[in-house]
């Protein structure tokens, strides 16, 4: 199998290297020539993708995929991939499966009750309406074309190096209190184990949320980290106080739970990291945290 990834960021890179171990070809866009250098040394071919100019080659790569991930953020004019390549797309001839990396912000606000894929979506900011657009344009032309196209909503991110441990270690955690927020997380091998599971099992229009068990109030995860580290976590901070950056303020407007019943019931996954406490106490144990 081939796999073109569109955007190698810190998601794709897990799922890409799950691929790889799995025998997969890894073919990757990136942005910079210095990027894709560094991806040349680990054995991956990359293709220089960005707003000022693309490789000529990609057409190439899309006639010969047989998978394409999509993670590459949209912006105000709508899905950059698409903008560039949609013909080549539609025309590739072994595609099966196109998967485009999304996130729960489309559900907007529930007022903390359960969302599912379901639940239709209400995006309440910029970010997620831009998402939402994305998503039905990819929707649309997998059905316009009769390709396979998979979304997944992802919550929460988080992994080796970007977690509350390293906040910790980092001086920069802070334990920010709003009484009845709850967010959901999910772990980058588990984003990685869903995507592989997809590509093993397409299904045409095919949404999935992904993310962990339980939602749970930011505080507890850091006041859990810090635990784990044997040290006192940060001091309660209330929202009302704690001078986020309008993007930081946009998370905690939005409250939700959201279910992952269908990445198990259908794609038959068993989360590695089915709740925060079992993401960070590997993570520890790997060396994460001060």
């Amino acid at each position: 199998m081939k796999l073109l990834v569109f955007g190698f960021g810190y998601s794709a890179e897990a799922i890409a290297e799950r691929a790889r171990v799995s025998g997969a070809e890894i073919v990757a866009t990136v942005q910079t020539a210095a990027k894709a250098e560094q991806l040349a040394r680990s054995g991956i071919r990359a293709r220089l993708f960005s707003d000022e100019a693309s490789d000529p080659a990609i057409g190439d790569e899309i006639a010969d995929s047989d998978a394409i991930l999509v993670s590459v953020p949209p912006d105000a004019r709508g899905d950059r991939v698409l903008a560039r390549f949609t013909d080549a797309i539609a025309a590739a001839p072994s595609l099966r499966w196109i998967g485009y990396l999304s996130t729960v912000g489309v559900y907007g606000d529930h007022a903390g009750d359960w969302v599912d894929e379901t639940t239709p979506v209400a995006p309440r900011e910029g970010r997620s309406t831009i998402r939402a657009a994305a998503e039905r344009a990819w929707l649309d032309f997998g059905a316009a074309h009769d390709k396979a196209v998979h979304l997944f909503r992802l919550a929460g991110i988080y992994g080796p190096g970007r977690n509350q441990l390293a906040q910790l270690a980092a001086g920069t955690a802070r334990r920010i209190v709003k009484p009845g927020q709850v967010f959901n997380r999910i772990h980058v091998a588990d984003i990685a184990a869903v995507v592989a599971a997809s590509l093993e099992r397409p299904r045409a229009g095919a949404i999935y949320n992904v993310c962990d068990n339980e939602p749970a109030p930011p505080q507890d995860v850091v006041g859990f980290a810090a635990q784990l580290c044997g040290i006192a976590p940060p001091p309660e901070l209330p929202f009302e106080e704690a001078e986020l950056t309008p993007m930081g303020r946009s998370f905690y407007g939005e409250h939700k739970r959201v279910r992952n019943e269908l990445v198990r019931r259908e794609l038959g996954v068993a989360l590695r990291y089915p709740t925060y406490r079992e993401g960070l106490t590997a993570l520890r144990a790997g060396g994460e945290g001060p």
